[in-house]
């Protein structure tokens, strides 16, 4: 995977807390950060999912996982699925296509 240098400035208090967490965790500031920005991903997929505002699809692709680990994500974190009859009558009409 390419990476690319992103340059942020943040208070004080923000600084002080990643400079903190990447200490007890025994890691760099730069992949305390990366971390944050991963769990971020997942709880904004998760936030538009409840809100309806994305589909299990698109909460994978907001979180960066596969749709199967975005089922898994949401069972971590006891979020139901607002799935209605007509979405599972369209899944199982595009699982007809692909058998």
């Amino acid at each position: 995977m390419a990476t690319k240098t992103l340059s942020i400035r943040v208070d004080d208090n923000d600084y002080k807390f990643l400079s903190h967490l990447a200490k007890e965790e025994k890691e760099d500031v730069s992949k305390a950060v990366r971390e944050l920005v991963d769990l971020g991903r997942v709880m904004l997929a998760i936030e538009k999912y409840k809100k309806s505002e994305a589909s299990i699809e698109k909460a994978a692709r907001i979180a960066g996982v596969s749709i199967s680990k975005m089922m898994d994500i949401f069972q971590d974190y006891g979020v139901e699925a607002n799935l209605e009859h007509e979405d599972y009558l369209a899944s199982l009409k595009s699982m007809r296509k692909v058998w």
